[in-house]
């Protein structure tokens, strides 16, 4: 497959702050890629770089087989939606929608052809001719999207489109946003904060830290196969739990605070013996029962009982640790009993407590 963006060896830096540090990234022709990370992490930098937004220190940026390193950002053949909806208040959704055109001397009949197909796409038809005092705030992130789709360009830049509305429609537009990829096919790269609209939306997620990619890969093996403890973290919610102790008997065994937990199954490299480790639970792959287990389950004692409606989150202690357990809501079991923790180790991760970095 053809690459639609490339990033090669990208330093920027900020007087002697060094915010992207040597990154590399191939975006795939027609490819869904969100950058994903808390803030200050460097995503909408990077972002803002790709837009020719901000000059970078070193490094290159192709763009559909093109060097565009030091392109303006109008000839580099992209459309940005940005976080603000900075729409002009005194124009018709119309007006907001061919203003670019116009100035670019686009033909009026062309203007026309292209501002009816991005209002049929996003179902703005009948607010064409509002000015965006009379939107609501979901209709005017559409409107900002229509303005960038109308360009008709082969690369989507997104930066952080959803974070001004409420959780529904975030929820609505997440749906809107992938079916509009879904529709194009378009190169799109979509940077946000929020987990969940990067595993819904991405066919692979870059996780970002201090400047530089942590992980890059399909959204389901970055949630069963993190890289290291930073990404393994992040991703989930509630967050993965981690026991800290260290693997004996060759790698064959687990030892979280003097109880033992066979590896045999664990998908991951030679674990082998290592005096300081940590081992990765997310709160699905525990299960809670009466009975211990040699081996295969660690004991413990229930605190709070989160209700989540579909479900409960319980949390436990165990040892020095706290450990959050998903159950359904008519097998919570009651504040203060004495459990054991079932370990399903086929989807555990193991990390090198040192080096932070997956076993």
């Amino acid at each position: 497959m053809a690459q639609s963006i490339s990033v090669k060896n990208l330093k920027l830096n900020f007087g002697a702050t060094s915010v992207l540090k040597d990154l590399n990234l191939d975006v795939q022709e027609g490819e869904f890629i969100v950058l994903l990370g808390p803030s200050g992490c460097g995503k909408s930098t990077l972002l803002n770089c790709l837009a020719g937004l901000l000059d970078i220190t070193d490094g290159q940026i192709w763009i559909k087989g093109k060097n565009v390193t030091w392109s303006e950002p109008s000839d580099r053949g992209i459309g940005m939606v940005f976080q603000s909806y900075a729409l002009y208040p005194q124009m018709s959704v119309r007006g907001n929608l061919s203003f670019g055109l116009k100035n670019a001397r686009v033909p009026a009949a062309e203007i026309e052809k292209r501002v009816a197909r991005a209002a049929e796409i996003l179902q703005i038809g009948p607010l064409l001719d509002r000015k965006p005092a009379a939107l609501s705030g979901g209709q005017r992130q559409r409107v900002a999207i229509g303005r960038a789709l109308v360009r008709d360009v082969d690369v989507f830049l997104f930066d952080e489109p959803l974070s001004n509305l409420d959780a529904k429609l975030r929820s609505e537009l997440r749906v809107e946003i992938k079916r509009l990829h879904n529709r194009l096919n378009n190169t799109m790269v979509y940077v946000t904060h929020d987990q969940i609209e990067a595993l819904t939306l991405a066919d692979r997620i870059a996780v970002m830290k201090g400047g530089v990619i942590q992980q890059l890969d399909a959204p389901q093996t970055i949630y069963n196969r993190p890289s290291n403890l930073f990404v393994a973290g992040f991703i989930g919610s509630p967050s993965m739990n981690f026991l800290p102790g260290k693997t004996v008997d060759g790698g064959k065994a687990f030892d979280f605070a003097g109880t033992r937990i066979a590896l045999d199954g664990y998908d991951g490299g030679a674990v082998l013996d290592r005096p300081e480790a940590i081992l990765g639970l997310r709160p699905e792959h525990l299960v809670i029962t009466d009975t211990a287990e040699p081996g295969r389950s660690i004991p413990a004692v229930v605190e709070i009982d989160e209700p989540m409606g579909a479900d409960s989150l319980v949390w436990l202690k165990s040892g020095s640790s706290n450990i959050s357990v998903r159950v359904p809501v008519e097998k919570r079991p009651a504040h203060g009993t004495q459990v054991h923790l079932k370990v399903d180790i086929r989807h555990a991760s193991i990390f090198d407590a040192k080096t932070e970095m997956r076993i």
